[in-house]
C-alpha cells in the first residue's frame, strides 16, 4: 500500500486538489514535501468541507507537519551536516506519504467509500464452542458405519435417535436426553425395517413421533412412550409404501402438521398426508438420485440438490420447477446453456442446499473446478449467477450448512472433520461474514441439532449440536454459547421463534394456503409440552395411485440387489402357493370320500 500511494505524481496530487477545492501550489507542496507549513492549511479546507469527519490522513499529516516545524527550529544547532541531510530526507518521504493518504482519503470520502478496513460490530463475534463433559455425553453407542451421505442423528427436546450397526434389518436407538452416561449394549432398540436405515426425522409439532425411511424402500412411522423404550419397537404406527427403490431422504413440512416428504432411488419424491396414510403428491423433475431437501420458512417452496448436477425450486404442491441451476460439463467451444435459466457454472458443483429464512437466499456446499470445497450464495428467484462464491479449503469431505435464522448465523461442518466453521448472514454485501471456527482433533460423522425450545437460555445458548464420533461410539453435545456477564434472559438473542405448534393442517395446506410458522417466546415458554396426538389412520387398500399410476404394481427392478430380492421374494410367494394348493387338494379329497360315503350310506337307500 506504501509503494501505491508513493507512485502519486506531482500532476495526479495538482488535479486532486483542484478538484476538491485547492489551490494547485497547495498540491504541489504537499507533494513536494519541502517541510513548508501546508498541513494545517489543507486540514482546515477539509474541516470545512462536508466530508466529516477529518480523514486519518489528514490527522497524520498534521502531526508530521508540527514535527517538520520543530525539527526545522532545531536544525540549525546540529553540528553534523549529514544528520541534518538524513533527517530533510526522513521528513520530505514522511510529507510525500502524508500527501498520498490524504489524496486516497478525500478521493474515497467523495465517493462515499474508505479503503481503510471498516470494523464490524456484531453481538456473536465472539461465539464459543463448549463440549459437554464426559458424564454429560451419551457413551457405548454402537454407530452406523453406513456411507450414506446422512446425519445419521436427530434430536428434539426429549429424545436423541442414532441409526445404531446392526445385522439382518436396520435399527435406530431412541435415548431420553438426560439418560446421558454409558449406553447398554442391550437397550431397545426400534427395529423394525427390514433394510439398512438411511435416514431419521422427529415430526416439529408431536415430540413422540420420528419417521424413518430404509433400504426396503418403506417409510415408518414410529410412536415412543414417554420415558424411552423399555423393549424392542418393532410395529410401526404407519407403513408407507410407494417408493419402487430406497428411500434415502424425508423432510416434514415446517407449517402444515402431518405432511411429510420422501425422496428415493426412483428419482421421485412423494408428498404423503399422514392423515390418511397415502400419497398425494408426487414430483417428478429429477433425473438423478436426489441429494439433498429443503423449505422455506412457510413451506411454499422447496429446493432440492441432485446427481444430475441441478439445483432447482419447486413449487411442491404443483410440482412446478420455478428455478433451475444446472452446471454443464465445459467443452472445448465453451460451456452452452440448455434453458435460459440452466445458465452453465464451471465453478461450483453443488451438493447441499438450505433456504436462508426470509432472506429469499439459498446457500449451497459444493466443490469448485479445482476440487477445492466452496460455498455460494444465491438468489432464490434468479439462479443465474452466484451472488458470492467463496473457497473453504481443499478437504474432500461432505459440507454439512446450517443456518439459525434467528441470529442469522450459518454453521459449516465437513463430514470426517472435527472442525465447525461459523458466519453471520447480512443482506448487504459482503453477505457472508466470518466469525470464528471450533475446532476439534475428533471427526465427526453427523451431526444432529436440537430445536430452539430445547436450548439452555440461562446459559446464553443459541446453537446446540450433537456430533457423532464413529470410532468412539460416542455422542458429544457441542453448545454455541454467546458471553454474557449477566444471568438474566437476553431478548436481544432470543427473538421469537418458530414454537410447536402447526399453521395449517393438511387440508388447508393441500388446497393452497400459505401461513409463517406460530411463534413463541423462549422466555415463558420454552419448556411447555405439545399436547398433539398423532393418530393413525385405518386403512384397507393394498394399491397406491399416483396420477394415475399404482406405484405398487409391476415395478421392474433397476439393480442386481433388487433383482434378486424380488426373485427370492417371488420364491418364497410360490413355495407359499404351492402348499396352499396341496392342502387344498387335499381338502378336496376328503370331502369328495365324505360325499361318496354319504351317498352309499344304507339311510339313503
Amino acid at each position: 500500500m506504501v509503494n501505491s500511494c508513493l507512485a502519486f505524481s506531482q500532476q495526479d496530487l495538482d488535479h486532486h486538489c483542484d478538484s476538491l477545492g485547492a489551490g494547485a501550489s497547495q498540491g504541489t507542496a504537499l507533494a513536494e514535501g519541502r517541510g513548508q507549513c501546508v498541513g494545517t492549511g489543507v486540514a482546515e479546507m477539509a474541516r470545512q468541507s462536508s466530508l466529516a469527519p477529518l480523514p486519518p490522513a489528514l490527522v497524520l499529516l498534521e502531526g508530521r507537519e508540527t514535527q517538520i516545524q520543530t525539527r526545522q527550529r532545531a536544525k540549525h544547532s546540529v553540528s553534523d551536516p549529514k544528520c541534518t541531510e538524513k533527517r530533510e530526507v526522513s521528513l520530505e518521504r514522511d510529507a510525500r506519504l502524508a500527501s498520498a493518504l490524504l489524496v486516497l482519503d478525500l478521493e474515497w470520502g467523495a465517493r462515499g467509500m474508505s479503503w481503510r478496513p471498516q470494523y464490524r460490530s456484531s453481538k456473536f463475534r465472539n461465539v464459543y464452542g463448549k463440549v459437554a463433559n464426559r458424564e454429560h455425553c451419551f457413551d457405548g453407542i454402537p454407530i452406523t458405519k453406513n456411507v450414506h451421505d446422512n446425519h445419521f442423528c436427530a434430536v428434539n427436546a426429549k429424545f436423541l435417535a442414532i441409526v445404531t450397526e446392526s445385522a439382518g434389518g436396520g435399527s435406530f436407538l431412541v435415548i431420553p436426553l438426560e439418560q446421558t452416561g454409558r449406553i447398554e449394549p442391550n437397550h431397545p432398540k426400534v427395529c423394525g425395517h427390514q433394510g439398512n436405515v438411511l435416514d431419521i426425522k422427529w415430526s416439529p409439532f408431536i415430540e413422540n413421533i420420528i419417521a424413518s425411511c430404509s433400504e426396503d424402500t418403506s417409510v415408518r412411522i414410529w410412536e415412543i412412550p414417554d420415558g424411552g423404550l423399555k423393549r424392542n419397537l418393532t410395529d410401526a404406527v404407519l407403513e408407507l409404501y410407494g417408493h419402487s427403490r430406497r428411500v434415502g431422504l424425508v423432510e416434514w413440512h415446517p407449517t402444515a402438521n402431518n405432511i411429510l416428504f420422501s425422496a428415493g432411488y426412483d428419482y421421485k419424491v412423494l408428498i404423503w398426508n399422514l392423515d390418511i396414510g397415502e400419497p398425494v403428491k408426487m414430483i417428478d423433475c429429477h433425473t438423478d438420485v436426489i441429494l439433498c431437501m429443503s423449505f422455506n420458512t412457510d413451506g411454499s417452496l422447496l429446493s432440492t440438490t441432485c446427481k444430475d448436477k441441478k439445483l432447482r425450486v419447486i413449487e411442491p404442491r404443483s410440482g412446478r420447477v420455478l428455478q433451475v441451476k444446472s452446471w454443464v460439463q465445459k467443452s472445448c467451444q465453451g460451456s452452452v446453456s440448455r434453458k435460459s435459466q440452466e445458465a452453465s457454472c464451471k465453478n461450483h458443483r453443488v451438493n447441499r442446499v438450505v433456504f436462508l429464512g426470509n432472506m429469499k437466499r439459498l446457500l449451497t456446499t459444493g466443490v469448485s473446478r479445482w476440487n477445492t470445497r466452496q460455498i455460494a450464495l444465491w438468489d432464490q428467484e434468479d439462479l443465474s449467477m452466484p451472488l458470492i462464491e467463496e473457497e473453504i479449503d481443499g478437504l474432500s469431505g461432505l459440507l454439512f450448512p446450517f443456518y439459525d435464522a434467528d441470529t442469522h448465523m450459518l454453521y459449516l461442518a465437513g463430514k470426517g472433520d472435527g472442525n465447525i466453521r461459523y458466519y453471520e448472514i447480512s443482506s448487504e454485501k459482503p453477505y457472508l461474514n466470518y466469525l470464528m471456527e471450533f475446532r476439534s482433533p475428533a471427526p465427526q460423522k453427523g451431526l444432529g441439532v436440537m430445536p430452539k425450545h430445547g436450548l439452555d437460555v440461562s446459559a446464553c445458548e443459541v446453537f446446540r449440536f450433537y456430533k457423532l464420533v464413529t470410532l468412539k461410539g460416542l455422542i458429544e453435545p457441542i453448545s454455541m454459547i454467546v458471553p454474557r456477564r449477566s444471568e438474566t434472559y437476553q431478548e436481544d438473542i432470543y427473538p421469537m421463534t418458530p414454537g410447536t405448534e402447526p399453521a395449517l393442517t393438511p387440508d388447508e395446506w393441500l388446497s393452497g394456503m400459505n401461513r409463517d410458522p406460530i411463534l413463541m417466546s423462549l422466555k415463558e415458554g420454552y419448556k411447555k409440552t405439545s399436547k398433539m396426538v398423532f393418530k393413525a389412520p385405518i386403512r384397507e387398500k393394498k394399491s397406491v395411485v399416483v396420477n394415475g399410476i399404482d406405484l405398487l404394481e409391476n415395478v421392474p427392478p433397476r439393480t442386481e440387489n433388487e433383482l434378486l430380492r424380488m426373485f427370492f421374494r417371488q420364491q418364497d410367494e410360490i413355495r407359499r402357493l404351492k402348499e396352499d394348493l396341496s392342502q387344498k387338494d387335499i381338502r378336496i379329497r376328503q370331502l369328495q370320500l365324505e360325499l361318496k360315503n354319504l351317498r352309499n350310506s344304507p339311510k339313503n337307500n
